[in-house]
């Protein structure tokens, strides 16, 4: 079992990351690929963890450990597979996810794409008061905007931001109707997919 990969990012696409270690390219999937945009051609470590099906071998990365954790939580939840965990970590707002659990609020966590009411109760079920071994004092300012320098044009940013969305299991719907309000900002591919993440999660 890995715990972290160490090596140069090689690539960064809407879905996953690769990165490179000792020739070998490890493909990683990611709640925000693009986060790692500005660590291109550079050594990072990335927090990983395997899961392991009869037909799917996959690598999901993370850029803290407290993230990786929060993500092996989320998927031992009935209901959640490692797809809908990095929707969830994908909002960038790790703390209100746990507030919703520890609140309670199943209206908020209806919210991300797969979690249905469901799902939603079985994660209050699930994890209610059993997240603090997670979440450091200082988690609620985690995996916030680090004010990006913008690389490219915002137009090209944009698409690839819808693009991560879609992948994360948003409708065309969802994505159209976040896509108008997106288009007056000037950010960085990074930037318009937490933004984007927060319109979708306040209605």
């Amino acid at each position: 079992m890995y715990e972290y990969i160490k090596g140069s990012v090689a690539f960064v696409g809407p879905e996953y990351i690769v990165i490179e270690n000792g020739g070998i390219g490890f493909q990683i999937l990611t709640p925000n690929p693009f986060a790692f945009s500005k660590y291109e051609q550079q050594t990072v470590t990335v927090y990983v963890h395997q899961h392991v099906r009869e037909d799917v071998l996959a690598l999901y990365g993370f850029m803290s450990i407290e993230e990786k954790r929060l993500f092996e939580k989320l998927i031992s939840v009935s209901g959640i597979g490692p797809k809908g965990a990095l929707a969830v970590l994908a909002s960038g707002e790790p703390h209100q996810v746990i507030s919703a659990i520890e609140e309670e609020d199943e209206k908020f966590l209806i919210k991300f794409p797969g979690v249905g009411k469901k799902t939603a109760r079985q994660m209050i079920l699930d994890l209610k008061g059993k997240l603090a071994d997670v979440v450091p004092e200082f988690f609620p300012n985690l995996f916030q905007p680090d004010g990006l320098e913008p690389t490219r044009a915002a137009s090209a940013d944009l698409e690839e931001a819808l693009l991560a969305l879609e992948a994360l299991g948003y409708s065309a719907r969802e994505i159209k109707r976040v896509s108008t309000k997106l288009k007056a900002e000037q950010l960085t591919t990074d930037q318009y997919i937490r933004k984007g993440l927060q319109l979708l999660l306040n209605g």
